[in-house]
């Protein structure tokens, strides 16, 4: 694995639980750690951390609920070699509102695409809320600047940003250990909800999935929630950009290998198999959840025995269940219903010396599922939707003797990694029922040959390697610069620009070469911006094309010798030459059009008409009101409707809903334009939907250049409109260094 220095000095931890007990010991209580995953993989981080910074890794601090039992401890027993625990302490009534109201009875069943199970109470997200603020409470009494803070999971999906507020300057992870699904379940959430959740994630430097396609559920959310720009998977802010990227967790692929090969685990192994007979062995271990599709398994093991009656008596079924929330009605249900359906299918098969399934609601012992995985001649891994799902590696990293074979939900995330599984959709019973059947026969040679392509994968991509490419990502966006967020191949583009000895440059004006504003009339260009226009213009046919007036553009490019384009190609300047109409069309049109418009007017205060000499728009910037945007799309609806002699162009750009002839647009005058000289250097710039026409229509080998979110026909992207100018003061620098 790579070495890479890490600029970050402690490592803060936030998850809902302490991965902690307390144990009485003759000197008092101290903490006893967990074993599990994350543990190891936040251990070996710190690890990485602590070498770079040359010394032994600092302590982690690991803030979560804490029950009211710690409350009796003294600091000293919170802390071990290794972790320092912060309890967070909830008031009850908030907890139950917070963990298991919105995290356990929305977010998890609406996650996991079971939104009939989902419970929306306002008073729950209230809880969310108070709860995530009492863990930025404890939170912010330790940040120290240099330290990274890692939050975990969907309990605490507000804190990045309530961190980000608080603290500005904090490096912030973020890692989302459940499925992120995609936009159509989002949007059942209430408006003001899905906002805050999604707003309070961006608030962290780089967030992290299991696979890509949650990754891509994020970003399409983001894009539907928030219009944000979107960049080789960078979400751009107006003062920074957050990384969204997909980190598949893992296991430690040594500890379960080396496991399997253990003397307790090789004895309890035997034990199991003398008990079964030695026959063929199906085991599954699962959580009581509803999204683990244990009913579903189990009739297709059902279904496997009605249409293969001599496997009879030489296979068992080892499932067992792990108890999780049963207090709660929905799993005592589906409690019931499994035990129910366990119990008709031995009664319906089972013999006095042959049970079909052996069920078991417990927790087992390490060695015991070690035993377990080593044992099965197939582990039957089937959710109806999972994360990731751990088990399914967990088996296969122990099976060092490349015996067993693996049957997956192709609705789980490992099952993107581990495609030499035998993969199946759980609700399927037949695919099951013919897995299971395939897994049986399936012979020594092959199962070796599937085993070992997985383990190779799973040895290179373990939880060590999740961990590191974590803290990798955040080592890559602090080294790359930052001064210009786009997709555009910075040095080919100035090379390209440098050489060139014909340049025409098209750029539209609001929201491209100005900031967009609130009054249209207020519109500015910066100091520094009119300078670099200057410049480049002395060697570079510079044109701006917008859809403003003429008396406007004039006013504002007074003394810069660039060629203007009035009313989206209506009227066209060029330097010291006067105006040019090139629209011809009759008006007609117009007072039926403003007719329409001014009826939305009055309807909606602080929007106007806007009359020009060849367009007429509405503008709604102004509007407070949630639905304008689906009100413009009604009135742009009817003036499409309008009857006229002139072929009419609706335009919805931003905020605005404009009227114009179609006989001239951005594209017919650029290309003009293009057609007048033999240029070997074109680009193109603009923001909104009046600038397709120029990106459509210029030649392939043109730098089209899309400024902010939004499908486009541009190749490349421009994240906010402050990055034109620093993309413009890059080849102006080119042109003064020459």
């Amino acid at each position: 694995m790579n070495t890479f220095n890490s600029s970050f000095k402690r490592l803060l931890i936030v998850s809902y639980r302490l991965p902690f007990s307390i144990q009485q010991t003759s000197e008092g209580p101290s903490l006893l750690q967990n074993s599990g995953g994350l543990v190891s993989a936040v251990l070996s981080m710190a690890e990485q951390m602590g070498q770079n910074q040359g010394n032994a890794a600092a302590k982690i601090h690991w803030i979560g609920h804490g029950d009211s039992a710690l409350q009796a401890l003294g600091p000293d027993a919170l802390e071990n070699e290794t972790f320092v625990a912060h309890p967070v302490y909830l008031d009850e009534a908030v907890n139950k509102g917070f963990y298991e109201g919105f995290s356990n009875d929305l977010i998890w069943p609406l996650f996991h695409y079971f939104p009939s199970y989902a419970s929306f109470k306002e008073h729950d997200f209230d809880c969310y809320q108070q709860a995530n603020t009492r863990f930025l409470e404890e939170l912010t009494a330790l940040i120290e600047p240099g330290d990274l803070v890692w939050i975990h999971d969907f309990q605490l999906m507000l804190l990045p940003d309530l961190v980000r507020q608080a603290i500005p300057s904090a490096s912030i992870g973020y890692f989302f250990h459940i499925p992120f699904p995609n936009y159509e379940i989002i949007k059942l959430l209430p408006r003001t909800w899905r906002q805050a959740l999604i707003k309070g994630l961006l608030g962290a430097d780089v967030v992290g999935f299991h696979t890509t396609d949650y990754v891509q559920h994020f970003l399409q959310s983001v894009s539907e929630v928030l219009t944000l720009p979107i960049i080789d998977h960078r979400i751009v802010l107006p003062d920074r950009s957050v990384v969204v990227k997909d980190f598949p967790i893992s296991v430690d692929f040594n500890k379960f290998n080396i496991s399997g090969q253990d003397t307790e685990v090789f004895a309890t192994q035997q034990h199991y198999k003398n008990l079964l007979r030695h026959n063929k062995i199906i085991f599954s271990v699962d959580r009581l959840d509803y999204t683990k599709g244990i009913t579903s398994r189990l009739l297709g093991y059902e279904r496997f025995l009605i249409q293969n009656p001599d496997w009879h008596d030489e296979v068992t079924f080892v499932m067992t269940v792990v108890p999780s929330r049963d207090k709660i009605g929905q799993y005592q249900e589906l409690k019931r219903e499994i035990e129910e359906t366990v119990g008709r299918i031995n009664g319906l098969f089972g013999t006095i010396g042959w049970r079909p399934i052996v069920y078991s609601y417990r927790s087992l012992t390490f060695t015991e599922l070690m035993a377990l995985y080593t044992a099965c001649d197939i582990a039957l891994i089937t959710p109806i939707r999972d994360g990731m799902n751990l088990v399914c590696k967990e088996f296969v990293a122990s099976r060092w003797d490349h015996k067993g074979v693996l049957i997956l939900s192709e609705l789980a995330g490992a099952a993107q990694e581990l495609p030499d599984a035998i993969i199946i959709n759980p609700t399927d019973t037949q695919e099951v029922a013919d897995a299971i059947k395939q897994a049986l026969v399936m012979p020594l040679v092959e199962q070796a040959e599937r085993l070992v392509h997985m383990r190779k994968h799973l040895q290179n991509h373990n939880v060590f390697r999740w961990s590191h490419d974590f803290l990798s990502a955040f080592n890559t966006m602090i080294s790359k610069p930052t001064d210009l967020e786009t997709d555009l191949p910075i040095q080919p583009f100035v090379s390209t620009f440098s050489e060139a000895r014909k340049r025409l440059l098209l750029l539209d004006f609001d929201g491209t070469l100005a900031p967009i504003v609130n009054d249209p009339a207020d519109a500015r260009l910066s100091e520094s911006l009119k300078t670099i226009l200057e410049h480049l213009a002395q060697s570079s046919d510079v044109v701006v094309i917008s859809g403003r007036n003429r008396s406007f553009l004039e006013k504002i490019f007074t003394n810069i010798p660039v060629h203007l384009v009035a009313e989206h190609g209506a009227f066209l300047k060029k330097p010291d030459h006067p105006w040019e109409r090139l629209d011809l069309s009759s008006d007609d049109w117009v007072e039926p059009v403003r007719l329409t418009m001014n009826q939305f007017v009055d309807r909606f205060p602080g929007s106007f008409v806007e009359g020009k000499e060849t367009a007429i728009a509405w503008h709604y910037r102004k509007v407070e009101n949630d639905d304008v945007e689906g009100h413009a799309i009604d009135l742009a609806t009817q003036l499409r409707r309008v009857s006229s002699s002139t072929q009419l162009t609706v335009i919805q750009g931003n905020k605005v809903v404009e009227v114009k002839p179609a006989q001239h647009s951005k594209g017919t005058v650029a290309m003009t334009l293009v057609d007048q000289k033999h240029y070997d250097f074109i680009v193109s710039i603009g923001d909104d939907t009046t600038d397709e026409d120029m990106f459509r229509q210029l030649p392939n080998w043109a730098y089209t250049m899309k400024v902010g979110p939004g499908i486009s026909f541009a190749r490349y992207r421009l994240a906010r409109q402050q990055d034109v100018e620093t993309l413009l003061q890059r080849i102006n620098d080119v042109l003064i260094e020459a």
